[in-house]
């Protein structure tokens, strides 16, 4: 008995978050199972077919996934990040886009023999990367810091810029495909061009002037300008015949350019949409895919992408890295990184109708030819990039950093001592004074919420593999708490406590979260913040046979609170109970100490030769402080501390209490 639609409609909501959540299971992008499920529930097991369940709604519904796919990367696409970040970052766009467009079309050309339409087309979809499946697989593979922000911002950059010149060559085909002679062609070329850069440019700056002057409550912000996009979509392409895309696409980037125009709160709006309808949109385009379409293709097919990642992207690399101070293996290793994504996907589906309309009869090629590109370059790049990374020795060391929820004065101290251990740091916060701050102390900081989709793309946890809770907003403690649980580990999560274990069982937080709690002595926030403004700086004290932990307890009488300690081996870990700490001779305690008492300073006191100032910049370092017990004997406090610099053990990926 066939199964009803509604079975149906449900089955593939159920089946786009059981893929999301392998894919985060095995830390590869969503797309490889969301296409593999789609074509398991479609041609093998014929329990999905799109055309018969959707009828004649199938493309009008993709046509705006597609919109919204568009809109959402476009809202990425800030010029001053393009000139932001570094020199290769730059020159992948033009120059990585002109190489593998050119090499796709003739690849797919003369090794297919599919007409020029659609072979200029494939061209323009191949160059798309997109960070949906560069952020998966660069937290999975680590690679060095500069590697990976070249990649991250070339997917950010390439998917709207990438899409945008697809929608271009399809308009230009479209456009050819109606005028009898050359003039009428470009006559409606111009036309389209015209209306959707006139129409995106005028509803970008209506959105963002609305959201600018607060003309609208901030809970409607998100949904408006989704079906105001979606109303300036169906209005653009009534002006002109698929010109939609394009005025989507120039519309969100107008709003991304637009001063005093804030867009990631509208971002969130894509976490919902790619859990539900994106994910179920690639479900229903791989479930149209036919195996006869890619067995008719024949070994062709395989030229084909072997030419697009073993000639274009590594020819894409090596010119754009003239001038730039990569080495080879950084090259090799860029040359390799090149996995296709979801706007590959979804264009190519939506084009590849509209030119069967048209009468291309080799467009029936596209989607297949496009589909398996995605599957071969996430498939193969996902398995074996870290091996060939480590093979090439362009990993990053050990993920021994922290990320720290909070930027506020506390959470800037404690940021600031570690760094000066070299120690990876980034802080994340909400508040812009906070992040501002942040910034003026030459501290790396995200501002938002680090566990949103915008974070997943931006927010570099490059080195870093802890998070510190330091942040009096509770509700977002939890939350953060939860999700890095998940991605960092039990054993590499650690907040403050928050005074709610005595309270009864309806005001507790949950038993998980309140096991990462107890940080630092199990001191608050609200203690940390009022030792802070009594004068508690953070200092550096050096062990020794002659200048032990209970030498260092004496002399603060108790005062003093331990936060961090490298051990022998140049670990470091922060310290939950100081009851339980029984550090050795050579350790280095990073410590929270009160404030000498006027009394207690000497006459010319100064830091000295050697002595390494405090986080907050005003005493020497412990080390100074206890002199030798025989002066003629150097004291081992006055040497050099070993911490962890460019060449962390391999163990110390993450703190171990």
């Amino acid at each position: 008995m066939p199964a009803s639609t509604v079975l149906i409609l449900a089955s593939i909501g159920v089946l786009s978050l059981t893929f999301q959540w392998l894919a985060w299971r095995v830390r590869v992008p969503a797309i490889l199972f969301l296409l593999a499920g789609g074509i398991l529930v479609g041609p093998v097991l014929g329990f999905l077919k799109p055309d018969e369940v959707f009828g004649d709604l199938l493309f009008p519904m993709v046509s705006l996934a597609v919109a919204i796919i568009l809109f959402e990367g476009s809202l990425t696409l800030r010029f001053n990040e393009i000139r932001g970040h570094g020199k290769m970052a730059r020159n992948l766009i033009p120059v990585g886009s002109i190489v593998t467009g050119i090499i796709g079309t003739l690849a797919a050309r003369w090794v297919l023999d599919i007409s020029w339409a659609v072979a200029l087309l494939f061209g323009a979809i191949s160059i798309v990367t997109g960070p949906t499946v560069i952020a998966p697989l660069l937290r999975s593979v680590r690679p060095s810091a500069k590697l990976a922000n070249i990649l991250r911002w070339e997917g950010i950059i390439i998917d709207p810029v990438g899409a945008l010149l697809a929608v271009l060559v399809f308009e230009g085909i479209v456009s050819w495909g109606q005028g009898n002679v050359f003039g009428h062609s470009l006559y409606i070329f111009g036309k389209t061009l015209l209306i959707g850069f006139v129409i995106g440019a005028l509803a970008g700056y209506l959105n963002g002037l609305v959201l600018r002057k607060h003309l609208m409550p901030q809970y409607l912000h998100n949904a408006a300008t989704l079906t105001f996009m979606l109303g300036v979509y169906a209005f653009s392409n009534e002006m002109a015949h698929e010109s939609g895309l394009l005025t989507v696409t120039v519309m969100g980037i107008w709003m991304a350019n637009m001063k005093q125009v804030s867009v990631d709160s509208i971002l969130e709006f894509k976490e919902s949409l790619s859990v539900l309808l994106i994910s179920a949109l690639f479900i229903i385009l791989a479930a149209r895919v036919e195996f006869a379409a890619i067995t008719d293709l024949g070994w062709g097919l395989a030229i084909v992408l072997a030419l697009l990642m073993l000639v274009a992207r590594p020819l894409s690399v090596f010119l754009s890295a003239i001038g730039t101070d990569l080495n080879w293996r950084e090259k090799l290793f860029l040359s390799w990184i090149a996995p296709r994504g979801i706007v590959a996907a979804a264009v190519s589906a939506l084009f590849a109708f509209q030119l069967q309309n048209l009468g291309y009869e080799s467009a029936a090629a596209l989607v297949p030819m496009v589909f398996v590109l995605i599957i071969a370059t996430v498939t193969l790049q996902s398995l074996t990039a870290r091996p060939i990374a480590r093979l090439l020795k362009v990993t990053e060391p050990a993920e021994y950093g922290f990320l720290i929820l909070g930027a506020n004065p506390v959470a800037r101290m404690i940021a600031q001592a570690l760094k000066k251990h070299e120690v990876p740091v980034a802080l994340a916060d909400t508040n812009w004074e906070n992040v501002r701050q942040a910034r003026m102390d030459n501290l790396k900081v995200y501002f938002g919420n680090p566990i949103s989709e915008h974070a997943s793309t931006h927010l570099d946890l490059t080195g870093i593999g802890n998070l510190l809770v330091i942040s009096p907003y509770k509700h977002m403690n939890s939350l953060a708490t939860y999700h890095f649980l998940d991605w960092f580990g039990d054993h590499s999560v650690f907040s403050l406590s928050e005074g709610d274990q005595d309270q009864k069982a309806r005001h507790q937080t949950a038993e998980k979260i309140q096991m990462t709690r107890g940080l630092f002595d199990g001191v608050s926030y609200a203690k940390l913040a009022s030792l802070a403004s009594q004068g508690y700086s953070i200092k550096t004290t050096q062990l020794s046979e002659e200048y032990g932990y209970n030498d260092f307890l004496a002399k603060y009488k108790g005062k003093a609170i331990v936060l961090f300690v490298f051990d022998s081996k140049d670990r470091i870990s922060p310290v939950r109970s100081m009851d339980d700490l029984q550090p050795d001779d050579d350790w280095i305690l990073i410590s929270l100490v009160p404030p000498r008492k006027p009394k207690e300073r000497k006459p010319r006191e100064s830091d000295g030769e050697g002595a390494e100032p405090s986080a907050m910049g005003g005493e020497p370092s412990a080390k100074d402080e206890e002199p030798s017990p025989k002066d003629e004997k150097p004291s081992t406090m006055e040497k050099e501390p070993s911490v962890p610099g460019g060449k962390p053990p391999a163990e110390s990926s993450s703190p171990k209490n």
